[in-house]
C-alpha cells in the first residue's frame, strides 16, 4: 500500500534519501533502521543492496521501509557485512519496481549498486547518445544512465571509470555505491544535495541527514565535501577531489522544509535555523493578532519562533493525523474536497473568535493553503492571516525536488495580492529571500555569489539544465514525460 497522503502533492517533496554501512554484522538491519529515519524524503519505495563478500543481494519493494523490510525472512536473505539502501518519491513518471533503487549491474569489475538522491539535468542527451551507440536501458530513472557511462568508458579501474561517468553529468547528486572492493560515497561539485559520514568504531556509514546516524548510534564525523569521493576499501578510507573547485551551492530548501528537525544541516540545527526564519518573519511581517498557530507538522518550529519574537501566544489551532494513506481518499470531487479534513482539523474551542497567524513554511499550488483558511473561518476565527517561512516558490527545481511545472506554481502566476485572495485569507506575507539568507548567518543574499541554491525562489539555476533546453524535441518529450528521477 502507499501512504503517501494525497494533499502533500501541495509540497515540495524531496525525492530521495541514501544510507550505507561498511564493514557491520548484519549491515542491511542497520541500513533498514537508517532508511526508517529517513522514510520522510521519499515514501513511495525503498531498496536495500548487500554484499557478502562474494555474492550481491537485492531486495527492493513499493510502499514504506517498515512492512516491507521487517521480517525476518527478507532480512536474512539480505547478507553480508556491507550494504547501501534507498527511499524514493516518483515523479512525473512511473512508481514501478523497475525504477526503484539501489539499482543494480553486472559489469566487467564485478557487481555494482547505486543509490543516488538527486537528478542529473543532462540524463536525456546522455542516455539518447548511449542508446544510439547500443547501451540498453532497463529503467526510466536517471540514475540508470550514470550505470552505463561506467560500463562503457575506457579507463582501466573502475575508480577512474566512475570519476570519468561523473565528469560528464551535469545537475545534483550524493551517491552511495556498493562494489566487490568495497563502497563509494560522493557528492556533486556544487553539494547541492547532502551528504554525511559517521563512525560505529571500524564501522563506516554515510547517509543523507544526520539523524539516520542517530538512530543507529553512529557518532557524526563530518559531511562528505561538495565535489569530494570518499573511499572505504580494505579497512582504508581514502578521499579523492577529481573536480575543479567550485563555490558550494547546497539546497536552502533544506533548512525550509526537507530536513527533519532533528537534523545538523551545513553546521546548523534544522530546528534552531527554523526558528530562526520564524521569527526573521515576525520581524518582516508583524500583524495585530491574538494567536500564533502552525500549519503541522512543517510550520511548527518557524511558528514557535514567530511567536516568540512577536510576542504573542503560540497555540496548537490545528490538530493533524498522522494515519492518512492515499488508499482512504476515493475518486470524486466531493470526498477529495473533505479529504483535507481528514489530515488537518481545527481546534474549534481555541480559535473561535480569534484572529489568527497561520505559520507554513512554502505554498506551492495553493490548494491546501485555501482549505485550512477555510477550515478556520467554519470554525468560527475572526481573521486568518498567513505568514509564509520562505519566499514565494515562483520555479521549478530539477535537482532532486519534486516540482510541479511552473505554469501550476501558485506564485509564478499571482501576485501576492492574488494569492492572498485565492486561498481567502485576510492578509498573506511571504519571509524576503535576505531574510532567509540573515536566519542563516548571512547579512544577506550575495547575488554575484549566493550561498545556497535558492533557484525555486530566484530562477538562479547553478547549473546548466541541458534538458530542459532540448526538450522541445519529441524523443526528448517522450522521455521527459517517462522519466522518474532517482
Amino acid at each position: 500500500m502507499i501512504t503517501t497522503h494525497p494533499f502533500d502533492d501541495d509540497k515540495l517533496r524531496e525525492e530521495c534519501g541514501v544510507f550505507g554501512v561498511a564493514g557491520a554484522v548484519d549491515a542491511a538491519a542497520m541500513v533498514a533502521l537508517g532508511l526508517h529515519a529517513l522514510q520522510h524524503r521519499g515514501q513511495e519505495a525503498a531498496g536495500i543492496s548487500s554484499f557478502d563478500g562474494r555474492h550481491f543481494h537485492n531486495h527492493k519493494a513499493l510502499g514504506h521501509v517498515a512492512g516491507n523490510f521487517d521480517s525476518e525472512e527478507t532480512m536474512r536473505q539480505l547478507k553480508g557485512d556491507w550494504a547501501i539502501g534507498h527511499v524514493r518519491y516518483a515523479t512525473t513518471g512511473e512508481t514501478a519496481l523497475r525504477n526503484v533503487q539501489p539499482l543494480y549491474a553486472e559489469l566487467s569489475s564485478g557487481g555494482f549498486a547505486i543509490a543516488h538522491n538527486g537528478n542529473i539535468s543532462n540524463a536525456m542527451k546522455l542516455r539518447h547518445d548511449l542508446v544510439r551507440t547500443g547501451s540498453i536501458f532497463q529503467s526510466t530513472s536517471d540514475t540508470e544512465t550514470i550505470i552505463h557511462l561506467v560500463a562503457t568508458s575506457r579507463y582501466r579501474t573502475l575508480l577512474d571509470k566512475f570519476i570519468d561517468a561523473l565528469k560528464q553529468v551535469e545537475g545534483a547528486y550524493s551517491l552511495i555505491c556498493l562494489t566487490d572492493s568495497g563502497m563509494i560515497a560522493c557528492r556533486d561539485p556544487l553539494g547541492i544535495r547532502p551528504l554525511v559520514m559517521g563512525r560505529i568504531g571500524d564501522t563506516v556509514i554515510f547517509a543523507s541527514e544526520t539523524v539516520a546516524l542517530d538512530i543507529v548510534g553512529a557518532e557524526f564525523v563530518r559531511s562528505v565535501d561538495p565535489g569530494e569521493l570518499v573511499v572505504v576499501s580494505g579497512g582504508e578510507i581514502r578521499s579523492h577531489r577529481p573536480f575543479a573547485d567550485k563555490a558550494q551551492r547546497p539546497c536552502i530548501f533544506e533548512h525550509v522544509y526537507f530536513s527533519r528537525p532533528d537534523s545538523i544541516v551545513d553546521g546548523s540545527s534544522v530546528y534552531s535555523v527554523r526558528k530562526a526564519i520564524g521569527a526573521q518573519l515576525a520581524m518582516e511581517n508583524p500583524v495585530e493578532a491574538d494567536l500564533v498557530v502552525p500549519v503541522p507538522d512543517s510550520g511548527t518550529p518557524a511558528a514557535i519562533g514567530y511567536a516568540q519574537q512577536s510576542g504573542l501566544p503560540f497555540e496548537l489551532g490545528i490538530i493533524r493525523s498522522h494515519y492518512v494513506g492515499r488508499t482512504f481518499i476515493q475518486p470524486g470531487d466531493g470526498v477529495r474536497h473533505l479529504g483535507v479534513k481528514l489530515k488537518h482539523n481545527a481546534n474549534k474551542p481555541l480559535i473561535a473568535g480569534k484572529r489568527l497567524v497561520l505559520i507554513d513554511d512554502s505554498i506551492v499550488r495553493g490548494t491546501t493553503s485555501l482549505k485550512i483558511v477555510q477550515m478556520m473561518r467554519d470554525a468560527g476565527a475572526a481573521e486568518v492571516h498567513m505568514r509564509i517561512a520562505s519566499p514565494p516558490t515562483m520555479h521549478s527545481c530539477y535537482y532532486g525536488v519534486d516540482t510541479p511545472e511552473r505554469s501550476k506554481l501558485l506564485a509564478a502566476q499571482k501576485s501576492i495580492e492574488e494569492m492572498r485572495q485565492f486561498i481567502q485569507a485576510d492578509s498573506l506575507s511571504f519571509l524576503s529571500i535576505d531574510g532567509l539568507y540573515r536566519a542563516l548567518g548571512e547579512a544577506s543574499r550575495n547575488d554575484d555569489r549566493p550561498r545556497y541554491c535558492d533557484a525555486c525562489f530566484t530562477g538562479d539555476y547553478p547549473t546548466t539544465l541541458t534538458d530542459l533546453a532540448e526538450r522541445d524535441q519529441p524523443n526528448q518529450l517522450t522521455l521527459l514525460a517517462e522519466r522518474v528521477a532517482g
